[in-house]
């Protein structure tokens, strides 16, 4: 079992490379202007950002099918929005 748990290790560069690399994707942390934050600040904010992507993709797929409902589902319009969703 030690030797599954050496492979799985991960070493304190390599989380510091992903902790870097997870700072750049958060809004937040680019305007900062790369400001180190503690680790636990960053992926509550991590966590928050992502709850606020799940929010926004809900809204807009309630407006999409809101959207669909009302269009004529043969219209050339439903055809565009049928054909970006592919």
């Amino acid at each position: 079992m030690s030797s599954r748990r050496s492979r799985a290790s991960v070493s304190e560069e390599e989380i510091n490379e992903l902790i870097a690399r997870l700072q750049t994707l958060l809004p937040s942390e680019r305007r900062r202007g790369g400001s180190q934050a503690s680790t636990t600040k960053l992926l509550k904010e991590t966590c928050s950002y992502i709850k606020s992507l799940h929010r926004e993709v809900d809204d807009l797929s309630d407006r999409l099918s809101d959207l669909m409902a009302t269009m004529d589902h043969n219209s050339p319009g439903a055809e565009i929005i049928r054909s970006l969703l592919r």
